[in-house]
């Protein structure tokens, strides 16, 4: 039996690596300097690849390669190991001139199989003005020879070398027309992170807004900006879309940078590394936006700013009296799918129909909400006879030619034969009204026969049981009254509530933190560790959490009999998620570590704040 099982096991591991999907990727810089030498890969998932063909280098200089690596690793499967093996062929480029440029995929056989990489495409921006002579081409990095032997302060770091921008797509656009807007982070400096603590982002006052999902390990692009180079990284990203005509102001965002000085000292090291914080605040925005037009506006136009298209479908075609029906329509498109309103339909008088159930499968993209909304109602028809669902129509605004279309489904003609006296099954679930009624049971007929009735007698009448089901009752209701009396008086001091419930929210959110945790999701992570502690904050303190800072924190929970250790790891541990939220490097401390000590940090501090309370309390 042991022979078979390990036959089995053999040829599973051997299906496995057989079957093996074969992946040649091409890796590059998406942006070079002019005259810098940069790394282009190509990786095959195979270490017995063969027949490697490199792609011709036209607009670029090959300074070395192709090298290749080979890279082995094993991995569990079914308590079995299996072993994986990659091959890398690499070169060393140096751009000659300005420009986009692509490179063509390069070739590799595996197995007899030729396989193509993908096509890669490099933007190669001029070299930095200021930059000397004799030094190689790329970013001119401000270092610590200008800051002399003092101490580094921010005053010393340049405003043109270190600062934040909110990057819009558009500045002129119609009401409900989609914008993407970028806070960007530009800067000069060789070592170069953020400092959450400070941060504080634009309320878009005016606009709906959206998140759009960023990769967790952000990476530095260049970008040359008036002949300087710099490097940027893209923080959060937000799709807007206007709400109302005229003047529409993004505010600032605010972000404390902190940037890696090194700074000359007279020891056996030469230099040491010094960190210096600097607040960024990025000028506000404007944006310009235009009503639309109110010249052929349909009757149908709703709101829809896009591009759309609408299906429909009625199943069954042929119900039965009593049966449910089904009309589903689909939008489908890029635009403001989350704002469309569902299309009145006039159904037949004989129609029994529910609330439409809606199912919306689209996702925030740099063009807008991209994707479907499927809208589907559930009707009965009562009665046999022909019946008419008229055409539905949906309007709205197409951006790309600056006008209305109108498209719509066709009309639907129902022929419903007689069913059966009682509806064939039941609908339940399906929305928020109440199940289908049972017609033709609801008048019961007068039952006939013995009725079996008894006189009344004096059993419990006049006795002590009976005046006990009065009495009862009204002591229950005094006492519950009082009891909700009393809650209804809490509840309306909206302070104590939040202060009574910030660690079971904090908690909460902890839960939520620890699941992103487990499915390695860094900055969904520290996103809801940091709404746990600043909201327990809130929640205790009653302050909102844009009034909390660390002098009123450090100042109001030692009214709270809170200890400076514990208000400082606290705030440390606030300032850890913030700067590995927004760093665009990894941090050093795990996350698992970081959700160890914030769990243990607010049990410490619900724990004594209740101490001293109740301290207090007896006092009094």
């Amino acid at each position: 039996m042991r022979r078979y099982i390990y036959l089995a096991t053999l040829l599973t591991i051997g299906f496995i690596q057989g079957y093996a999907e074969v992946t040649f990727r091409a890796a590059a810089p998406g942006t070079v300097i002019n005259g810098q030498q940069f790394q282009l890969s190509f990786t095959v998932n195979d270490a017995e690849a063969k027949n490697f063909r490199g792609p011709s280098f036209s607009d670029f200089d090959v300074k070395f390669g192709p090298t290749s690596a080979t890279n082995m690793s094993t991995r569990i499967f079914n308590n079995q190991m299996v072993k994986e093996s990659s091959i890398t062929f690499t070169y060393i480029l140096q751009a000659k001139k300005e420009g986009t440029f692509k490179i063509d995929p390069a070739t590799v056989t595996v197995d007899g199989k030729t396989y193509t990489s993908s096509t890669v495409s490099i933007k190669v921006v001029p070299p930095d003005k200021n930059a000397p002579a004799q030094s190689s081409p790329g970013v001119n990095i401000q270092r610590s020879e200008s800051l002399g032997n003092s101490s580094a302060t921010s005053q010393e770091i340049s405003p043109q070398d270190l600062y934040l921008r909110t990057v819009v797509s558009k500045h002129d656009v119609y009401e409900q027309e989609c914008i993407v807007a970028s806070i960007k982070l530009y800067t000069r400096y060789e070592h170069t992170g953020t400092d959450g603590t400070g941060s504080k982002l634009p309320d878009f006052e005016g606009f709906l807004m959206q998140d759009i999902e960023l990769p967790q390990n952000k990476s530095w692009q260049i970008e040359n900006i008036n002949g300087l180079n710099y490097k940027t990284v893209v923080l959060r990203q937000y799709i807007l879309y206007p709400q109302r005509s005229g003047t529409l102001t993004i505010e600032s965002a605010k972000l404390d940078a902190v940037v890696g000085i090194l700074r000359p000292q007279r020891s056996f090291f030469g230099s040491s590394m010094q960190e210096v914080k600097k607040t960024l605040i990025s000028p506000p925005v404007k944006i310009n936006v235009r009503a639309l037009p109110t010249a052929n506006k349909p009757a149908s136009f709703s709101g829809g700013v896009g591009d759309f298209t609408l299906t429909s479908s009625l199943t069954p075609d042929q119900p039965k009296s009593n049966e449910a029906v089904t009309l589903k329509m689909t939008f489908k498109g890029t635009g403001n799918l989350k704002l469309l309103k569902n299309p009145e339909i006039k159904f037949p008088a004989d129609f029994e129909v529910y609330d439409p159930k809606v199912d919306n499968n689209f996702q925030a993209t740099t063009s807008g909400y991209s994707g479907s909304k499927t809208i589907e109602y559930l009707m009965i028809p009562r009665h046999a006879g022909n019946f008419v669902i008229p055409s539905v129509e949906f309007s709205y605004f197409d951006l790309k030619s600056g006008s209305y279309k109108t498209i719509q489904t066709p009309e639907y003609k129902l022929q419903v034969e007689k069913g059966a006296d009682t509806p064939s099954g039941m609908v339940s679930n399906y929305t928020n009204q109440e199940n289908v009624r049972m017609l033709g049971e609801d008048i019961r007929f007068i039952k006939t026969g013995n009725s079996n009735q008894k006189k009344a007698g004096s059993f419990i009448f006049g006795s002590g049981w009976y005046y006990l089901w009065y009495i009862l009752p009204a002591l229950a209701f005094a006492v519950l009254f009082i009891i909700f009396r009393k809650q209804a008086k809490e509840n309306a001091n909206l302070a104590l509530v939040r202060n009574k419930k910030a660690n079971k929210v904090a908690n909460k959110r902890l839960k939520k933190a620890a699941l992103y945790l487990k499915e390695n999701k860094k900055e969904a992570f520290y996103e809801e560790t940091l709404r746990a502690l600043w909201g327990y904050l809130s929640d205790k303190l009653n302050m909102s959490v844009a009034q909390l800072s660390k002098d009123n924190v450090e100042a109001s929970l030692t009214n709270y009999g809170v200890d400076q250790p514990l208000t400082k790891e606290f705030l440390d541990i606030i300032h850890t998620c913030e700067f590995a939220r927004y760093a665009p490097v990894g941090e050093n401390n795990s996350m698992e570590k970081v959700y160890r000590q914030t769990t243990e940090a607010i049990n410490k501090m619900e724990n004594t704040i209740k101490k001293n309370t109740n301290k207090n309390m007896d006092r009094i």
